[in-house]
């Protein structure tokens, strides 16, 4: 299977995920989450990265960050490869931190930013960890609720002047907002064509950027093609049933299995409703 490509552009706004490798703990002690934030800070100074929001769990990580000079890779190559190496010399170990490449969602600010950084800072509680995000002393939640003093490298004003422009309104209204959203549904639920969380026609503008200089074949089909329409779209459309399975089928982005859970079919009931199709 083809990799996401990675699309990167000044002012993109990505959630990172990186996992450790085997599933393994990448953080051992607390001195490690220390020495992991140490290195973001360095390269958010050297890449000129914002970070709005972050989390650190046990064997991953949640970053969410802009960057104004179109250089992801090159920070989390910096970021990635320097914590492995002061790990690994700590712990008198070799070898790989974290499993294969980070995962990078584009994201539409004005619509997803504010959700993003909720859904990461309640990773804890979600995990049972703690009960509140406030208890998890290694998040940017106690930093943008006002409990502590913000990092230089940790950008909150962009987050709290959504909910006020008087600080200590806005302070109190994201404290609520956290904690109204610990059962929100996962934000990957709207996630469109493996990399892009937005609206339609903010996954056109990134399908945009590509460079005309990229290798189409290194393209993952599903990051190529347009949004696909819902199930629900086909089945409202067409009243013949089958002309609705056939026309989802050929948007491509739904597999049989897809397509017969939505409309309580097997998959090789489908399959036959599309061959016939295709004899037509």
């Amino acid at each position: 299977m083809a990799r996401p490509l990675r699309i990167e552009f000044e002012g993109a706004l990505y959630h990172v995920t990186s996992r450790g490798d085997g599933q393994e703990d990448i953080y051992l002690d607390d001195n490690d989450r220390e020495t992991y934030l140490n290195v973001l800070s360095d390269v958010c100074q050297r890449f000129n990265w914002t970070i709005h929001a972050y989390c650190l769990m046990s064997n991953h990580y949640h970053l969410l960050v802009e960057t104004p000079d179109s250089n992801l890779a090159k920070g989390m190559r910096q970021l990635n490869g320097v914590y492995t190496q002061r790990f690994n010399r700590k712990h008198t170990r070799a070898g790989h931190v974290f499993q294969g490449r980070y995962k990078a969602i584009l994201v539409q600010k004005e619509s997803y930013l504010l959700e993003l950084a909720r859904y990461i800072v309640l990773n804890p509680v979600r995990a049972q960890m703690v009960r509140s995000a406030k208890d998890w002393p290694w998040s940017s939640y106690r930093a943008t609720a006002g409990f502590i003093k913000a990092e230089k490298w940790l950008t909150v004003n962009w987050v709290l002047k959504a909910f006020s422009r008087r600080k200590v309104v806005a302070v109190q209204q994201y404290r609520a907002f956290v904690s109204a959203g610990r059962n929100q549904s996962k934000p990957w639920e709207e996630l469109k064509n493996q990399i892009y969380l937005g609206d339609d026609a903010f996954v056109d503008e990134m399908q945009s950027k590509i460079s005309p200089e990229t290798n189409l074949s290194e393209i993952p089909s599903s990051q190529k093609r347009r949004v696909v329409k819902s199930l629900t779209y086909y089945e409202n459309k067409y009243n013949d049933r089958d002309v609705a399975i056939v026309k989802a089928y050929e948007s491509g982005g739904y597999s049989m299995k897809t397509i017969g859970e939505y409309f309580k079919l097997h998959y090789s009931r489908v399959s036959r409703i599309v061959k016939a199709n295709n004899k037509t």
